[in-house]
């Protein structure tokens, strides 16, 4: 009987788990990252070419007035610019975390499944036939092009027996681009406002955009957040291929459409609202992985988290590095990602999936 106590005793006396170790520390770096975004969300509403002190941003977005010239520099310019930033780069790296996962690819990105392709030639339809300048205007055609770019590659990678599988996914992605960006060239050589207007677009900006497109792109956003954000199990199962999965009771068929319906949802909406903006969801996923490994659950939620810091820190940066002007934050996105991607992909363990 004493022996069973002191061996209880002592049991008691140990420290918490692994598991629950492990687990606090990932809730620790989550609250970090929660952090690091707030502050690059305070900074985007202080600088600009206008600095702006934080006491003052407060003010404005406590005390709304529309005769304040502070109060229209922050709440209609940069608020709006803050929030399309936040969804847009939320979008984007819950997205290319899926693409990852859904296709056992650790280079898979927006264009994989011919979301920018796609996105590209309806707004180039929009604009050459309906005459639609505006971002507000367009932002629907190009959500319907990406989607049904994306549809049409899934479609063609269902043929035969095996199913949509990821090297299936990935010619058929291949092919439908490159078939879509000859027709995108073709209507570019014959209409010179097309050209200016989608290159405008195309180089993939937070700026010029207000409430008009966010209020217009959130409900898709939010909608494929919640599906991402369900399929992290899914995704473990498929991490470990189709036949395991498979043994695991797992659904691969409904799981792919289901990563498939996320995809579209939001890297489609993050595209018609911002432009094709580069390496955010090739490059977020990754660092996800580095921090908490592979778990797919807490990849997704890691992932929702990086990808609208470094969108919003981009940019910033791009404020900044050209006042009085500005670079847009496609442009310092592909900069700032391209060397950290390098380093990613020289660590062979970081880019196995």
């Amino acid at each position: 009987m004493t022996a069973g106590i002191t061996t209880t005793s002592a049991g008691a006396g140990r420290g918490p788990s692994p598991l629950r170790r492990r687990r606090r520390r990932l809730l620790i770096g989550f609250a970090v990252a929660a952090v690091a975004l707030l502050v690059v969300c305070v900074l985007s509403l202080m600088v600009g070419s206008r600095a702006i002190d934080p006491a003052a941003v407060l003010n404005a977005l406590l005390h709304y007035d529309k005769s304040d010239e502070l109060s229209l520099i922050v709440v209609d310019s940069r608020l709006s610019r803050t929030l399309l930033g936040l969804f847009a780069g939320l979008a984007l790296g819950l997205a290319g975390t899926v693409m990852q996962g859904l296709s056992r690819n650790p280079l898979a990105d927006p264009g994989i499944l011919g979301v920018n392709f796609g996105a590209s030639l309806a707004v180039v339809v929009a604009i050459s036939v309906f005459g639609i300048t505006t971002t507000s205007g367009y932002v629907w055609f190009a959500f319907a092009g990406a989607g049904l770019a994306a549809v049409v590659v899934y479609a063609v990678a269902s043929v035969g027996r095996e199913g949509a599988t990821p090297i299936k996914l990935a010619l058929a992605g291949a092919a439908v681009s490159a078939a879509l960006g000859s027709l995108i060239t073709a209507v570019l050589l014959t209409s010179q406002v097309s050209l200016d207007a989608l290159r405008f677009w195309q180089v993939g900006s937070l700026a010029g955009r207000g409430f008009d497109v966010l209020w217009q792109v959130l409900p898709t956003i939010a909608l494929g957040t919640v599906v991402a954000l369900a399929l992290g199990r899914s995704l473990n199962g498929l991490a470990l291929g189709d036949d395991v999965a498979r043994g695991l009771g797992q659904r691969v068929g409904l799981s792919r459409a289901a990563c498939a319906v996320a995809i579209v949802l939001l890297c489609g909406s993050a595209t018609a609202a911002v432009g094709p903006i580069a390496f955010v969801g090739l490059v977020v996923p990754h660092v996800a992985r580095y921090v908490v490994g592979g778990d797919y659950r807490w990849v997704l939620a890691f992932s929702a988290v990086f990808a609208p810091t470094l969108l919003i820190a981009c940019d910033v940066i791009g404020r900044v590095v050209a006042y009085p002007g500005e670079l847009q934050v496609g442009v310092v996105t592909a900069l700032v990602g391209a060397p950290v991607f390098i380093a990613l992909v020289r660590r062979r363990k970081l880019v196995s999936l």
